[in-house]
């Protein structure tokens, strides 16, 4: 069991740790000190419902649906595109570092665009439902199984609890227009590069 415990804490942390929309949505409330709390819990218990269903071998449902990959792709380049161009905007505004001593978007808001960023990404399918899914068929006993379930949804708590808290500490640097323009910029620039790998297929 603990070998089962160890290869799902380390497959899901592996994939999870590449720089990606969710986890630059999660970085920016974390500066941000906004909704932080609701953020990171929101991206984990997504991830743990994912995690549990591809080790139950729901990842079957790709051959019973086989339009959905195409479906989640459209929905997730639109959503994606729609973001990055909210951040390019905030960066030709340069005050998004106002932020930091005012009040925010909602909790309501906020999560809404968390859960887009999560379920409208096909990758996060491929990671959670594929490949830990597919990970996860070498431990046959259920026990084992729900070990390697229980090690892959812990890595994911890790990461985002860490990445959200974590971020304050950067937070200094960030009390410039100039940081900030810099930080939505890159954001937007990598929400257009990933809409336009949804659409090719990558």
């Amino acid at each position: 069991m603990i070998a089962a415990l160890v290869t799902g804490f380390l497959s899901s942390f592996a994939l999870i740790l590449a720089i990606g929309a969710q986890n630059a949505f999660v970085l920016r409330q974390g500066i941000l000190r906004q909704h932080v709390f609701s953020v990171v819990l929101t991206c984990a218990l997504s991830d743990a419902v994912l995690i549990l269903l591809g080790v139950a071998g729901f990842g079957s449902l790709i051959l019973i649906f086989p339009d959905l990959p195409q479906i989640m792709r459209v929905g997730g380049a639109v959503f994606l595109t729609g973001y990055g161009a909210l951040r390019f905007r905030a960066a030709w505004n340069g005050n998004s570092h106002l932020s930091l001593t005012i009040s925010g978007g909602s909790r309501r808001k906020t999560v809404l665009i968390c859960l887009a960023l999560t379920w409208l990404n096909p990758h996060v399918y491929l990671d959670t439902l594929g490949l830990l899914g597919a990970i996860s068929t070498q431990f046959l006993p259920i026990s084992e199984k729900v070990a390697f379930g229980f090690g892959a949804v812990s890595a994911s708590f890790l990461f985002f609890f860490t990445l959200g808290y974590g971020a304050k500490f950067i937070s200094p640097i960030m009390q410039s227009a100039r940081a900030w323009q810099v930080l939505d910029v890159a954001i937007g620039l990598l929400m257009w590069a990933l809409a336009l790998a949804l659409i090719l297929g990558i």
